[in-house]
């Protein structure tokens, strides 16, 4: 992971990040919004929505890593 400090983002800016480079809703489930990218390579990340409220910066790192994203690029992607 990269050295600069994560953003404070909500789960709903994470989607729209997410959706800009392919990823696609799959599935939701209560608030937790399943997002895929068919690849390759083939990613499925859950990211929770809850309104406008923050996520934590360990939900946060983890969905960018499985995303396959640095803080750099998904800073491009707000």
């Amino acid at each position: 992971m990269s050295s600069h400090r994560l953003p404070v983002v909500s789960g709903k800016a994470v989607v729209r990040a997410l959706q800009r480079v392919g990823f696609v809703l799959d599935r939701v489930k209560g608030s937790h919004h399943a997002m895929i990218h068919r690849g390759p390579p083939f990613r499925l990340v859950s990211v929770p929505v809850h309104g406008n409220t923050p996520l934590t910066v360990g939900t946060f790192s983890e969905i960018l890593e499985r995303a396959g994203l640095t803080v750099e690029e998904f800073m491009a992607l707000l």
